[in-house]
């Protein structure tokens, strides 16, 4: 079939963009670069350089007709959210819903979204949290993941659009960022391979569901095939706290630092972790890849791209 991905030269959607090849879809990857990199997409996709809130992509959707939309370009930068909230809603609401309207008219048959296990749930009041948890978003970013699932289940509900809602726990692996609002696993890496100490913000005992990108993918590929509509978490059900991570990358990378604390980051969540029944039952999906496993990868990757 063929697949559109959106923010597929990104660290999550480019290796998702590599599986669906591998799997024999044809790939059509759309991404403003703002984040992403061009070297990420795979040779084999088509690609477009087109901004998710361009009239064009409507455009571009009714010339290639893909059979799925795999969304995941978004602006992701919580602190920016806070920052300007108006323009993390026009990027991931209004964006969202032109490429909704655009697969309403070119005949897409089903929506894979980028939601967040994190973000959306808030301050959790059951742990690990299941997806019948109350969302309440403590940020403009998570308000955004959680809108754009109210617009999936309309499209769903009028237009007979259906939908896999998969929120993510912290996703961690190669290619991601490691500068500006990147994952702590990256930031931890890059400083601690530059011989540098990373600080923890405040006693470092804030907990996180860390899931490896190669599952994230293997749930991406799952949901093409499931019938299930609705959201799916996507995360180990597992909580590791900041020190416990630092302690990991410190013996992986080598480094002699022990860790470096500074104030507590104002209004972070103190634990966040979901549950991953429904993706056993609806996707045959559970973690493969052990935390330390994933870290070993990880570094593996870093250290490659320094060149030693």
């Amino acid at each position: 079939m063929k697949i559109l991905v959106t923010g597929g030269a990104g660290f999550i959607a480019s290796h998702i963009a590599d599986a669906f090849l591998a799997a024999g879809h044809e790939v059509v990857v759309l991404d403003d670069l703002s984040g992403g990199k061009r070297t990420n997409v795979p040779a084999a996709a088509k690609f477009y350089h087109a901004d998710i809130r361009a009239p064009e992509v409507r455009e571009i959707m009714q010339n290639e007709r893909p059979q799925v939309l795999c969304h995941h370009a978004a602006q992701m930068d919580v602190r920016r959210s806070v920052a300007d909230p108006a323009f993390d809603a026009d990027v991931n609401v209004l964006g969202t819903i032109n490429l909704l309207e655009g697969a309403r008219a070119s005949g897409v048959k089903k929506v894979l979204f980028a939601s967040s296990g994190g973000a959306v749930y808030g301050e959790q009041e059951e742990f690990p949290a299941p997806e019948r948890h109350p969302t309440h978003p403590l940020s403009p970013y998570g308000i955004t993941k959680a809108t754009g699932e109210h617009y999936l289940f309309y499209y769903h509900a009028v237009y007979g659009l259906p939908y896999v809602a998969l929120r993510y726990a912290n996703v961690f692996g190669p290619r991601q960022d490691p500068h500006g609002e990147a994952g702590v696993v990256a930031i931890f890496t890059e400083r601690l391979l530059d011989g540098e100490v990373p600080t923890i913000n405040g006693d470092g005992k804030q907990t996180r569901d860390y899931v490896f990108v190669a599952d994230v993918v293997r749930a991406n590929v799952r949901a093409l095939e499931t019938s299930f509509v609705g959201p799916v978490n996507i995360g180990t059900g597992v909580e590791t706290d900041v020190n416990a991570l630092y302690a990991h990358l410190r013996v992986l990378t080598g480094s002699p630092h022990q860790a470096m604390h500074g104030p507590a980051k104002a209004g972070e969540q103190r634990r966040s972790v979901v549950a991953n029944g429904r993706a056993a039952e609806v996707l045959g999906w559970r973690p493969d890849v052990p935390l330390e496993e994933g870290l070993r990868r990880t570094v593996e990757f870093f250290r490659t791209r320094r060149g030693g």
